[in-house]
């Protein structure tokens, strides 16, 4: 494969079985395998590019964890590895008018995209913390099933399904109250989780739930800027105007798990938070929504969120 550039950027579309890689520039393709022995391969074919590995550029897009073990391995051999937003590579790949979908055209599409925008995407978060983002979302998934447990038993008539379906959510109270435990021996066990994890609980309506949830699926929170913070919780508010017309600020993609606790964490902030409080009521007083008040709430609480691991100092009210 020729290599256009002394300073390559390296796109990887990444499959549970194998990663198809890209060069910006490059016509050709290459797969490797996603094994230990694959991803060895792909690092001494890298060598071979006789470039210096902190000059390579590589970026990769979010597969749900498929992507870790090769993440890991470039990170610790010393490549700039960047994860991009998938949603970001799908708008990129939308205004490139790029219909076609293939593992080549994907790798192709990320290596474009990392060229134009080398400042996107985000670092390889520590082992602990990948650990703790393991444990939240397992927490959330088993949470999810107990709901809907919990929903179907009242439908049910016959004590034997009945019986059943309760000895299954006495099973799910056993595994989530076990996994809030390792949850908290996670953050308890790193020094700069634990720190963390004190300065936003130090913000009233932020619980153990959401504090988790920010340190383990928002691991870049504190070192954003604050519409940086809101745009990838999925918070921010969105324009839809044309011409004279002044349509209706809405939120859409962003981190979906992020953006539902902050609104259930909300609910309880807009009563318990003082500085919240006071905000949530002028906007009721405004005639505003419930459900665009609890957004906005939802909002701020992330904003205190990311302020206060910045200056790395506890939340003190700031009433305005």
């Amino acid at each position: 494969m020729m290599i256009p550039h002394k300073n390559p950027v390296v796109g990887i579309d990444v499959a549970k079985l194998a990663f198809v890689i890209a060069i910006h520039e490059s016509p050709k393709t290459l797969e490797f395998q996603n094994t230990k022995q694959g991803i060895s391969q792909f690092i001494r074919w890298l060598d071979q590019m006789n470039v210096k590995r902190k000059h390579i550029r590589i970026a990769l897009d979010s597969t749900g964890g498929c992507e870790h073990a090769l993440w890991e391995a470039l990170e610790l051999a010393g490549f700039d590895v960047r994860q991009v937003p998938s949603n970001r590579i799908w708008a990129f790949t939308k205004s490139e008018g790029i219909l076609a979908k293939t593992d080549a055209i994907d790798a192709k599409i990320i290596a474009r995209f990392a060229h134009s925008k080398p400042g996107i995407g985000r670092r390889l978060p520590s082992e602990t913390t990948r650990k703790l983002g393991v444990l939240i979302a397992k927490r959330r998934q088993v949470v999810k099933i107990r709901t809907m447990l919990k929903c179907q038993i009242k439908q049910h008539r016959d004590p034997q399904i009945i019986a059943l379906d309760e000895e299954h959510i006495a099973l799910l109270n056993r595994q989530i109250k076990t996994l809030e435990s390792q949850i908290l021996e996670t953050q308890a066990g790193d020094v700069e989780l634990a720190q963390k994890t004190e300065l936003l609980r130090s913000i009233p309506g932020i619980g153990p739930v959401l504090a988790a949830t920010l340190l383990g699926e928002f691991p870049e929170l504190g070192q954003i800027r604050r519409t940086s913070a809101a745009a990838l919780a999925g918070l921010a508010p969105l324009n839809h105007d044309s011409g004279k017309k002044h349509g209706k600020r809405f939120i859409k993609g962003g981190r979906k798990p992020v953006r539902d606790t902050l609104y259930q964490a909300a609910l309880v902030a807009s009563i318990h938070n003082p500085q919240l409080r006071v905000f949530a009521q002028r906007l009721k007083a405004k005639g505003k929504p419930h459900k665009q008040v609890m957004i906005a709430v939802a909002r701020k609480l992330l904003l205190s969120a990311n302020t206060v691991l910045k200056r790395n100092k506890p939340w003190v009210i700031e009433m305005k």
